[in-house]
């Protein structure tokens, strides 16, 4: 990756002058309990990473290496993930990824919206002194060049570029609604409508905000002040700031297929795993025969901090107890133990023990899974120790009484619902 920037200067250029503010505070509510110990960006996702991992590979690899990454809800974890495995930039070249805590540095109150987070680190950008600043959400799986993002930027001679992609009109009430012109102008913006309007040659899509934006520093900084001075703002990206600028500044949107770098059957990847049934989704996709996420590309490796474990496994080949995973991703540390694994996605560290069976089911960090055990389409929160003999996934009715059963039928199970009462670093 640093051969192919060196063959392009002008985007060099233009990456060594960005800075990346991601955006990793948020506790993604719609994930139940996977968020009571942990924020949205650390909860673990594809066997090995974090979401976090996304757009900090992302930057990486696009040659952006100056990195902020804002904290605020139960960090801890989330600190942790990216001290031990993000410490390989060096400062010395003015590469970093640094993390920045929410600190009350401008007012004696905590985030009060996305605008407001970047607000109140107004002085950590000062002191960066670049002429972009590229601002990313900490809690979506995409690979993305950013570097072809700010120099569209820059071509368009924009005050603001907003990337987007084209979602089915029935979700796109969940994001904010971008219209544009020819040129791909912004020329209208509605952050989460209930009634979103259709784009003009597609009727069954909307063209819809991703919540990353770049823009330029000093009409960053003038902007925002002047959201903060209006009593009136949420001191939000989508509800003020963009609306306010759409009409009267230079605001573009950039399509996410011209600078997505997994794209499978013609259609960008890009998965916001806010809701249980989402990520439970996502994660089971990869055991697929060609997942839509490549994550085998080593010319866009996704980087993450991983811990030390010998491989994985499998033992026991009598015919009533043999130790197998079919179809299905297991990472190491994992000791399948005359169980039966399919279709599913082992973190590390899960022991399946004898004559149990795991189906079509995402298995976090440090699962023990007793004897007997049968689990169908269930997400297993880090560090459960599953009781002999428990069946979850046969009836959602009964599962209901102690687990989180979606609407899809996904069975959440943690540690509390088992009566294990844990704390943890999630």
């Amino acid at each position: 990756m640093e051969q192919q920037y060196a063959l392009n200067p002008v985007r060099n250029k233009i990456t060594c002058n960005t800075i990346a503010l991601i955006l990793a505070g948020g506790r993604g509510t719609r994930l139940k309990q996977m968020t009571d110990w942990r924020a949205k960006p650390a909860v673990p996702f594809g066997g090995k990473f974090r979401i976090i991992d996304f757009p900090l590979s992302n930057c990486v690899n696009s040659g952006v290496r100056q990195i902020s990454v804002l904290t605020q809800y139960k960090a801890q974890s989330l600190i942790q993930h990216i001290q031990r495995g993000w410490s390989f930039l060096d400062g010395r070249f003015n590469e970093f990824v640094e993390l920045v805590p929410a600190q009350q540095q401008i007012k004696e109150s905590w985030y009060q919206g996305t605008a407001d987070a970047v607000f109140q680190n107004l002085s950590i950008l000062h002191h960066h002194n670049t002429d972009y600043v590229l601002i990313l959400g900490g809690d979506h799986v995409y690979k993305m060049d950013y570097g072809k993002l700010l120099a569209e930027h820059i071509d368009k001679q924009a005050d603001l570029t907003v990337a987007c992609i084209e979602v089915p009109l029935e979700e796109a009430s969940a994001f904010g609604i971008m219209g544009v012109d020819d040129d791909w102008r912004v020329t209208s913006f509605a952050e989460k409508p209930e009634n979103p309007e259709p784009m003009p040659d597609h009727p069954d899509k909307a063209l819809v905000s991703m919540g990353i934006y770049v823009f330029n520093t000093a009409f960053l900084f003038e902007q925002l002040i002047r959201d903060h001075e209006t009593e009136s703002s949420s001191h939000d990206f989508g509800k003020d700031l963009i609306p306010y600028l759409v009409p009267r500044y230079r605001v573009f949107a950039h399509r996410f297929r011209d600078s997505c770098v997994n794209i499978v059957a013609g259609v960008p990847y890009w998965r916001d795993v806010g809701t249980v049934d989402a990520y439970w989704e996502a994660n089971i996709d990869l055991t697929t025969v060609t997942p839509e996420l490549n994550l085998y590309d080593d010319s866009w490796p996704i980087w993450t901090y991983q811990e030390q474990l010998p491989s994985a496994k499998f033992v026991f080949d009598d015919e009533d107890r043999r130790g197998q995973a079919l179809d299905s991703m297991v990472s190491g540390g994992c000791i399948i133990s005359g169980g039966t694994v399919r279709r599913s996605l082992l973190f590390s560290n899960v022991q399946v023990r004898s004559y149990s069976q795991v189906e079509d089911s995402v298995i976090l960090p440090n699962v023990d899974i007793g004897r007997n055990a049968h689990l169908r389409r269930v997400v297993v929160e880090k560090n459960c120790k599953i009781p002999e003999g428990l069946k979850v996934g046969f009836n959602p009715d009964e599962d209901g009484k102690q687990f989180h059963v979606t609407e899809k039928g996904i069975t959440l199970i943690t540690p509390e619902m088992l009566g294990q009462k844990i704390h943890y670093l999630g």
